[in-house]
């Protein structure tokens, strides 16, 4: 289960709780940011719980940055960004 609170504007505390343990990330994301990838037509909850979606198609919780900004994830998957586009 992924759970995403709200801290400010742009950071968001995520929670994963799987096989009976949890892993607890920061995540900034900018209003910029946000519009590219969705247009502005989803909340920016929506789209972090949608992009840990996709990190967890790939790897493993414990393998998932404690602290980043939404962007670096194109990085090390360049996929993302259209995958996220083509979910809304």
């Amino acid at each position: 289960m992924i759970t995403v609170n709200k801290q400010d504007e742009n950071t968001f505390q995520v929670t994963i709780d799987e096989d009976n343990s949890k892993s607890t990330h920061t995540v900034t994301v900018d209003d910029k940011y946000h519009k590219k990838l969705t247009g502005g037509v989803i909340p920016k909850e929506d789209l972090i719980k949608k992009s840990f979606e996709f990190l967890l198609e790939r790897e493993p919780k414990e393998s998932i940055m404690s602290k980043f900004d939404l962007k670096v994830i194109n990085k090390f998957f360049p996929e993302y960004e259209s995958y996220i586009s083509m979910q809304h």
